[in-house]
């Protein structure tokens, strides 16, 4: 089992408390199943690709939701015999199972859109950082505060 001992990091960093939950999380997330197979890419700054192969599912398969910063894909195949005949396989490399897949989003990044095309899904992200929470600069000789106490 592993553990990180995050104390050392509190003295300097402050707010960054949830930093071990979000480790864990992470540890958590590793022990997913590896199905579908997937690529996540830096488009651009800010901006990301994720690509899952998902063959054999149409859109009305699959569901794409965000929650706490988690997003999370799942696939759900109709009912398979509900009106095909048994099939018999001598090799069956294509998976036609139900699947779930979670990935922990930094802050401020948000789904984009998402797209099915030849068996491949797209979705797309993009990191928008609020005008409020971006670098300002802060002019000496400013302050208001100390105006009022002399």
């Amino acid at each position: 089992m592993r553990t990180v001992d995050l104390s050392p990091l509190y003295r300097s960093f402050i707010g960054f408390d949830h930093l071990a939950s979000l480790m864990d999380a992470a540890a958590r997330t590793d022990k997913q199943p590896s199905f579908p197979p997937y690529n996540i890419e830096l488009i651009a700054e800010d901006k990301y690709l994720i690509t899952m192969a998902v063959a054999g599912f149409n859109d009305n398969e699959l569901h794409i939701e965000t929650e706490n910063n988690t997003l999370k894909v799942t696939g759900v195949k109709a009912d398979k015999n509900a009106d095909k005949p048994e099939r018999n396989f001598i090799h069956q490399g294509i998976a036609e199972r139900n699947f779930e897949r979670k990935f922990q989003l930094g802050d401020h990044v948000n789904v984009v859109g998402a797209n099915l095309e030849n068996g491949l899904l797209y979705v797309e992200l993009e990191r928008k950082i609020p005008e409020a929470l971006k670098p300002r600069k802060i002019a000496i000789g400013t302050s208001k505060l100390l105006e009022s106490v002399n």
